[in-house]
């Protein structure tokens, strides 16, 4: 019995692509089952922890969705490779980006992690292979996701997502747009899991905007008077990444910040929410409001702090996940908050997404997480790295890093060609893109104008 594609509650089939993954298959990819899960049963050093989640939501406008799965397995029907996925998907004018997204994203994150990993080089593997699976669920739903999904099939449709993946004691976290993922620990310390892509707020965005060829302004009324939040122009997006543009410059990318942390045997609570809880409460608070409560109560409790102030004035969308070290049933509640020293308050402080990664060297270094990956660059050549084996297979052809369709040799363009970021001069070093994922790439890039195609 040999190793078998990633399975996801048997939603994850391959009978349309059966064909194109046989031809890929490499006998050296091949891994006997008993071995790759007795590789894996000696490595794991810690027992599993137990999972706990909930959801709530209020809907002003209906385009909130969420996933959340806790029985995918890297290899079908056992336990041990057991992996869980929780998701948030904000839509904007429309929903039908984030239906698409939910429907389709994890598919082809999944679709771009190679065979046969065990569970270490499998983790390796996903932040790579999750700029991927963004990339084609953007270029796939601008090509044919408004065809299919004909409810709302006027006006641009996009999306901020927070993507969370859960390994026994390894969190991964990808995401675009505002929607945002936290972590609370014993002891009170939050740690924000993602970055906030909204111009208003990240100057770096901003300047990467420009530079590639958009323009960042507020909203202008008559008599000259600005008003609003930054925007990017054309479209007037607040948000510099997202999933599903349809008239906004392509310098508005879907690649996302992607972080994966390991946390301490003493586990933690996730909280991802849509931004209609981020723009009522702050991190602190939201963790705050919760502790003590299992995952369900947490989540509608988060929800009715957000709505407290203002009531109801946008989509607001809460999942929790509570990942409990084994021999405890339910998460312990906080003791009681003693005011914190000028010490604590400085090391345990909300940050902003500019500092982000300074928060999580610091919870690191008291023992909290262990930052094992952290990425945001918008620029896909850095994001999706070297391919030493140049992304060949036994039958000779090459496969897009983004797209995974079929490339003869001569159609395989490297992701490094004509990039000041490739490490190597060598034209034939993979990854390779199709033609189309190349000029998706250069116009988010800025090498050439929004629409204009290169033959």
């Amino acid at each position: 019995m040999t190793y078998r594609r990633h399975d996801c509650n048997d939603e994850y089939n391959w009978k349309k692509m059966g064909s194109r993954v046989e031809r890929h298959q490499h006998h050296d990819d091949l891994v006997p089952l008993a071995a790759l899960i007795s590789r894996e049963m000696r490595s794991e050093k810690m027992e599993k922890p137990t999972i706990r989640f909930g959801h709530a939501a209020q809907s002003r406008k209906g385009e909130d969705y969420f996933m959340m799965k806790t029985d995918c397995h890297r290899v079908s029907g056992h336990q041990s490779s057991t992996f869980s996925v929780f998701g948030i998907f904000d839509g904007h004018n429309g929903n039908a980006a984030a239906v698409y997204s939910r429907d389709h994203l994890l598919n082809h994150v999944l679709s771009a992690i190679p065979r046969g990993l065990g569970r270490d080089e499998w983790l390796q593997a996903l932040p790579r292979a999750l700029v991927a699976g963004f990339v084609k669920t953007d270029k796939e739903f601008q090509s044919k996701g408004m065809t299919i999904l004909t409810r709302d099939a006027q006006g641009p449709h996009f999306l901020g997502l927070s993507l969370t993946l859960s390994i026994p004691w390894t969190v991964t976290v990808a995401s675009v747009g505002d929607s945002r993922c936290i972590l609370d620990t014993q002891g009170g310390a939050v740690s924000v899991l993602t970055v906030d892509h909204r111009l208003e707020e990240n100057q770096e965005e901003r300047e990467r905007v420009t530079a590639s060829g958009g323009e960042v302004g507020r909203l202008s009324i008559f008599g000259g008077a600005e008003i609003g939040p930054l925007r990017c122009w054309p479209g007037g997006l607040c948000l510099s990444r997202s999933i599903g543009d349809m008239d906004v410059g392509e310098f508005i990318v879907p690649i996302p910040y992607v972080k994966q942390v390991k946390l301490s045997n003493a586990g933690g609570r996730l909280i991802i929410a849509s931004d209609g809880i981020w723009d009522a409460v702050s991190s602190e608070m939201a963790a705050k409001s919760c502790r003590g409560l299992p995952a369900e109560l947490a989540a509608r409790q988060v929800v009715k702090e957000a709505l407290r102030p203002k009531g109801l004035r946008d989509d607001t969308t809460c999942i929790v996940v509570d990942i409990i070290p084994p021999d405890n049933a339910m998460p312990p509640p906080s003791p009681p908050r003693k005011k914190p020293s000028k010490l604590r308050s400085f090391l345990f402080r909300t940050k902003s997404s500019s500092s982000t990664s300074k928060l999580s060297k610091k919870l690191s270094a008291v023992g909290i997480v262990e930052e094992l990956f952290e990425e945001g660059s918008a620029m896909l050549a850095e994001r999706l790295g070297n391919d030493d084996t140049g992304g060949s297979t036994t039958s000779g052809l090459f496969m897009c890093a983004v797209c995974q369709v079929d490339l003869a040799a001569s159609e395989g363009i490297s992701v490094h060609a004509g990039s000041i970021f490739s490490t190597s001069s060598k034209p034939w070093q993979g990854p390779f893109l199709c033609a189309d994922c190349r000029n998706k790439k250069d116009a988010m890039e800025g090498k050439r104008p929004s629409g204009v195609k290169v033959t």
